[in-house]
């Protein structure tokens, strides 16, 4: 990877983190400062060509929050998924929706995959 090409990565992280979802929003007040049983998390994550919502090097995992374009971008998803596992790593999602009404059953989930 050049050097312009990782510049402009994080460019695109730094405004992600800037402009997350309100989903994005609760999940990461949540997660940060190793509030969830102490697993250090974090977020808007350059991993390859991709930037992830939030990761967890200890556990492996990645956590993306999805909002309604990926139901019309599963395609995408899949061949961002299959990538990202390929590297050795575990990706879990969540609609936005799930993320907004039900945070607590969502944390629970999160840490079902982090202890697996």
């Amino acid at each position: 990877m050049d050097l312009p090409d990782y510049r402009k990565r994080l460019r695109n992280a730094r405004k992600l983190r800037s402009e997350s979802t309100d989903a994005e929003k609760k999940l990461w007040l949540r997660l940060r400062g190793r509030r969830l049983e102490s697993w250090k998390f974090r977020r808007q994550v350059g991993m390859g060509h991709y930037i992830v919502d939030f990761f967890c090097l200890k556990a492996k995992l990645i956590i993306e929050v999805d909002g309604g374009q990926h139901d019309w971008e599963r395609a995408k998803d899949d061949v961002r998924t299959r990538y990202l596992e390929g590297l050795g790593f575990r990706v879990i999602r969540f609609w936005n929706n799930d993320v907004l009404m039900n945070t607590d059953g969502v944390l629970e989930q999160i840490l079902i995959e982090l202890e697996h």
